[in-house]
């Protein structure tokens, strides 16, 4: 057997490069991956109640990119959904991330007035302000905000989260963490917020329903070894794996998914909620928020961050840590010395957390400086 590109990984990454290849340059691709499904982490199913769930966690689709939004939606209707979190916080339940409508969900209301007046006046409306550069405000009242947002919605949930405190990983992580100076409770404001009408495996059956892909699931890459011919590859997968861990194992944090149905039509206020403090896990999401179904019954995942153990679970987050990057780029010089014959691209190959919308955007961009021909 012959084909012109293996690609191994159908995920996001590996399932857009799939579809342009055999769309654009009318090449033979053989699309691996070693679970039983496509989709990779955005894989959804029906479960025995009739209940659309996400089986690696909550995945909302939001994005600022027209080029993005443009091309998967070649492959799905939308249904428009605005995601809501709300995190436990002293025993109250308020918007995350940190805004307004928080300070009165956790204070009295006239302190809660005071510090809305100094947020406004420092530094305007609509504004999202990371919480380090908050907590060295000359202003002592926004200082102890600050301090307030810090250590109970954001220190404790890190450390669940990654199992180190915030100084241990990169300074953008923390970065990432603002006290939004607005009403808007969404959890996103990008310009497109919308999920897959039929959900997130229907639109991967799409882009991949082409007479120049073949799938194969339930295979590991070296299985095809001396089986199938091929032009080049296309490796979505952790890349110490592929590189047989010649420099060590990358950490990776993973998770533990708890779904349960709940005998009620709902069992929360919003899609998430988030626990920083209390609980072993970090958060509960309501899956039929997500996917817009009425039923009678509703499931709820509780997810469970742990530790990556190499062959018992699966490495979700590359850990952002300077010296993690330093030790990914050993294996990123591996990677170029091979890159005629072997392309690197995706959350675990380029050890770089991507959401759903920066996948495809990373892989468009690959097949158009390196898959096409020039």
């Amino acid at each position: 057997m012959h084909v012109n590109w293996v690609i191994v990984g159908a995920g996001f990454t590996g399932c857009t490069l799939a579809e342009r290849i055999a769309t654009q340059l009318n090449q033979k691709v053989l699309l691996l991956d070693r679970r039983p499904h496509i989709g990779g982490n955005a894989y959804d199913h029906y479960n025995e109640h009739g209940v659309l769930v996400h089986r690696y966690g909550p995945h909302i689709f939001h994005t600022n990119s027209k080029k993005v939004w443009e091309y998967l939606s070649a492959f799905t209707e939308w249904r428009p959904y605005f995601h809501h979190v709300l995190g436990v916080v002293d025993g109250k339940q308020i918007p995350v991330p940190f805004n307004i409508n928080s300070l009165y969900a956790i204070f009295p209301p006239r302190y809660a007035e005071k510090l809305e007046e100094q947020l406004l006046a420092i530094y305007g409306y609509g504004v999202k302000v990371p919480i380090l550069k908050m907590r060295e405000s000359e202003n002592t009242d926004l200082r102890v905000l600050a301090s307030y947002i810090y250590d109970n919605v954001f220190l404790h949930y890190t450390r669940k989260q990654w199992d180190l405190d915030p100084d241990q990983l990169d300074p953008g992580v923390t970065g990432r963490v603002p006290v939004y100076i607005s009403r808007d409770d969404r959890y996103f404001q990008d310009t497109w917020q919308a999920m897959p009408r039929q959900g997130y495996t229907a639109l991967f059956q799409r882009m991949l329903s082409h007479r120049n892909i073949r799938v194969l699931l339930n295979t590991d890459w070296r299985d095809i070894d001396g089986e199938v011919r091929y032009d080049r590859m296309i490796y979505t997968g952790p890349i110490d794996t592929y590189f047989n861990y010649s420099h060590g194992d990358l950490p990776y944090r993973s998770l533990r998914f708890d779904f349960r149905t709940i005998d009620s039509e709902w069992h929360q206020p919003v899609g998430t909620v988030n626990y920083p403090n209390e609980h072993d896990f970090t958060r509960i999401t309501e899956q039929k928020y997500l996917t817009g179904q009425s039923l009678p019954k509703s499931t709820i995942v509780v997810e469970y961050p742990q530790a990556y153990k190499r062959g018992e679970n699966e490495p979700y987050y590359p850990v952002p840590r300077p010296d993690n990057r330093d030790h990914y780029e050993k294996y990123r010089r591996d990677a170029d010395e091979i890159s005629g014959k072997v392309l690197f691209a995706g959350r675990l190959a380029d050890y770089k957390y991507y959401n759903m919308d920066q996948a495809v955007a990373r892989a468009l961009k690959l097949f158009e400086d390196e898959v096409a021909p020039r």
